[in-house]
C-alpha cells in the first residue's frame, strides 16, 4: 500500500488507497433512483466525505461504523470541499492499521495534561468545592473516561481526549483571567469549567467513532451533569459526614446547565451570575479557535491565503501570508 496521505494533505483528482476510520454511512438513492453509499472518512488530521456511486446492499453492509476500512479512490472538489469519490471500499485487516494515524493526541501528550488537569484543580481552596472535586478525581472510572472521551461530535476538539484538552485548555484561561477580574471567585470557575463537559463521558460514545448514545440524545450533557454533580455531591457526604452548602452547589449546577450563553444554542437558562458569564465566553473562546483552526487546516485551497466561503459562519477564514 503507498505512504499514507493524511486527510489534511489529499489535494484535487489525486489517487487515494489506504487505511480509514468509518463512520456515519448511508445507502441513499439519487434522484434517478439509483443508489450511493455516503461514509465519513477519518484519520488523526480530520474527516472527508465519501461517495461510491452505484452502491448495493452488500457494498452496505461490508462494513460498520468504527470500522477500519481500506478504499480506492481518488479526491475532487466539489463547490469548495474535498470529497472522496470511492470505487471499493473493504474492512481493513490488523496487519493494515497503525493505531497512531488516528490518534489526533498521543499517550504522552493525555498524560501531560492529566497531570497539570490535577495540579491545577489542586489550586482550589474552598474546602467544600475541594471536596466536590476530589470526588471526581478519586474516581478512577470517570477520570479514565474523562482522560479519553471527545468534546463533541465535530465542531470543536471532536476527537479521543478532546474532552480533557479542552478543559485543561479552559483551566489555564481561567488562571489568567481570574486575577484580572477581583470580582470572580476563582475557585467557582475552576469548577465550572471542569466540570460544564464532564457528562460528555457518558453523552457521547467513542469506541471507535463518535456517536450519542441514548441516555446523550434524550437528556444531553447538561442535564447528566446535574445529575452527576448531585451523585458526588452525595458520595462525599456520605464519605466525610459534612454537609455540603446548598447554595453553591446551585451556582455550580447553574453554570453547566447555562455554559452555551443562550436558549437556542441549549441552555436551559441564561448566565446568571458573574462566574456562569465569564465560563460562557471562555468556553466558546476555546471551542470557536479550535474549530476555526480546524477550518484552515481542513482547506483545500492550497495556493490561497483564503479559505473557501463556510456557510455555516457566514464567512471565509485569512490563513495568513503564503
Amino acid at each position: 500500500m503507498p505512504d499514507r496521505r493524511f486527510v489534511s494533505q489529499l489535494a484535487h483528482n489525486e489517487p487515494v488507497q489506504q487505511v480509514f476510520l468509518a463512520s456515519e454511512k448511508l445507502l441513499r438513492p439519487n434522484k434517478n433512483g439509483n443508489l450511493y453509499l455516503q461514509v465519513d472518512l477519518s484519520d488523526r488530521s480530520g474527516s472527508i466525505n465519501t461517495r461510491m456511486w452505484n452502491a448495493s446492499e452488500d457494498d452496505y453492509k461490508a462494513f460498520e461504523n468504527g470500522d477500519f476500512v481500506v478504499v480506492d479512490g481518488a479526491t475532487q472538489l466539489f463547490q469548495g470541499n474535498m470529497q472522496l469519490i470511492a470505487n471499493r471500499i473493504r474492512r481493513a485487516r490488523p496487519d493494515e492499521v497503525c493505531e497512531a494515524d488516528f490518534m489526533t493526541l498521543q499517550s504522552a501528550d493525555v498524560d501531560r495534561m492529566r497531570a497539570r488537569l490535577v495540579e491545577i484543580l489542586g489550586k482550589i481552596q474552598t474546602p467544600p468545592l475541594q471536596r466536590l472535586v476530589k470526588a471526581f478525581v478519586d474516581d478512577s472510572v470517570f477520570m479514565d473516561k474523562f482522560c479519553i472521551a471527545p468534546a463533541g461530535m465535530k465542531n470543536h476538539h471532536g476527537y479521543k481526549s478532546g474532552l480533557l484538552e479542552h478543559v485543561v485548555s479552559l483551566l489555564e484561561l481561567v488562571l489568567v483571567v481570574a486575577p484580572r477580574y477581583p470580582q470572580l471567585d476563582q475557585d467557582k470557575l475552576l469548577v465550572g469549567a471542569f466540570l460544564h463537559d464532564a457528562a460528555k463521558v457518558d453523552e457521547l460514545s467513542y469506541d471507535r467513532d463518535i456517536s450519542y448514545t441514548d441516555e446523550g440524545q434524550m437528556l444531553g450533557h447538561m442535564i447528566m451533569g446535574v445529575t452527576m454533580v448531585d451523585d458526588k455531591v452525595r458520595e462525599a457526604v456520605r464519605k466525610d459526614g459534612m454537609p455540603m452548602p446548598e447554595k453553591l452547589i446551585t451556582e455550580i449546577k447553574h453554570m453547566i446547565i447555562s455554559h452555551h450563553g443562550e436558549y437556542e444554542y441549549g441552555s436551559s437558562k441564561l448566565p446568571m451570575t458573574l462566574e456562569a458569564v465569564a465560563l460562557h465566553h471562555l468556553d466558546n473562546l476555546d471551542a470557536k479557535l479550535a474549530s476555526f483552526t480546524q477550518l484552515i487546516n481542513d482547506c483545500p485551497n492550497a495556493d490561497s491565503p483564503w479559505t473557501q466561503y463556510f456557510t455555516q459562519i457566514g464567512r471565509k477564514l485569512y490563513k495568513g501570508a503564503m
